[in-house]
């Protein structure tokens, strides 16, 4: 008898990141519910559902939740006030998440960022167990940090902090190439080319979420071979090494305008990524196809 369809409750479904994930989770056969704020903007495809919504509604997330298998929760408003970003992620998404276990999901998957991470000059090589920034570093790195020992609050769900560094991949609202490269045309074009530009592809990072909150990866009593049941589990999704210089050059010289570059010490080390490829990912897009269709995006938008 063939298994049902697992049922997956995405949040931000309409975002870059959400409507990757959306998209692998039907890939994978997966029943989705699209939480969104506005009617009529869940991504299309078959099994997807919209839902419209405030997941740190209880009520809303109570209903939305129930029979579901896994949730993946997507939003956190970078770049909106501290008090916006607080709201939303630290005391927001905790209130899905703990429906999420009281309804008996199975697994609770969170977008975090590697910019929780203290990647100071000096600092080497960084894997789950890193340095942490302190309070105070920012409200982007001090919210997250505040969402993530939020939810390793609620007890009794099995969740798993997913950690990227810089998301690319064509978007309305991508940071990286959208956002960022405007800035850059707008005069900020200062970096040492040697510091690591750590990043990833949104369909790879989306890949990884749907096997996760899809069970493809077992749950086991070691963190390096798959998430700890009950528990909460970081893990690091980076791609290849990549530096400054491969990032602003395309974009400066996609723009044609010339990059500023500087010497002061930066940090060169690498995001590892071990513990994700141990689980099974192994990332398809690399820096040259990720460069490139940023270069013809920008291209195309000029």
């Amino acid at each position: 008898m063939t298994p049902p369809s697992p049922v997956v409750v995405v949040t931000g479904a309409n975002g870059l990141v959400g409507s990757a994930v959306c998209r692998a989770l039907v890939e994978r056969a997966a029943r989705v519910r699209a939480v969104v704020r506005r009617p009529g903007s869940a991504p299309d495809g078959d099994g997807v559902t919209e839902h419209v919504g405030d997941f740190a509604d209880e009520a809303f997330a109570r209903t939305v939740v129930q029979g579901a298998d896994a949730v993946v929760t997507t939003v956190h408003p970078m770049g909106s006030p501290r008090e916006v970003q607080h709201r939303v992620g630290v005391e927001g998404t905790p209130v899905i998440a703990r429906a999420a276990r009281d309804a008996g999901v199975a697994r609770l998957v969170h977008v975090s960022t590697a910019g929780v991470y203290d990647r100071s000059a000096g600092v080497g090589d960084l894997a789950e167990d890193g340095p942490l920034l302190p309070e105070g570093s920012g409200d982007y790195p001090d919210t997250k940090n505040a969402t993530d020992a939020a939810l390793a609050e609620v007890g009794g769900l099995t969740t798993v902090l997913v950690r990227p560094p810089a998301i690319v991949g064509a978007g309305e609202t991508s940071v990286w190439n959208t956002l960022r490269p405007r800035a850059v045309h707008d005069g900020e074009r200062r970096a040492n080319p040697a510091k690591t530009w750590a990043w990833v592809h949104v369909d790879d990072l989306a890949a990884f979420l749907a096997d996760v909150a899809t069970g493809a990866v077992a749950t086991a009593d070691d963190p390096e071979r798959g998430p700890a049941a009950g528990r909460t589990t970081p893990v690091v999704v980076a791609a290849e090494p990549a530096t400054w210089r491969d990032y602003l050059g395309t974009v400066t010289d996609a723009l044609g305008v010339a990059p500023e570059w500087t010497d002061e010490p930066v940090w060169t080390g690498q995001l590892r990524a071990d513990r994700a490829r141990a689980w099974g990912w192994t990332p398809r897009v690399g820096l040259t196809q990720a460069l490139d269709e940023l270069r013809r995006g920008l291209a195309a938008g000029s």
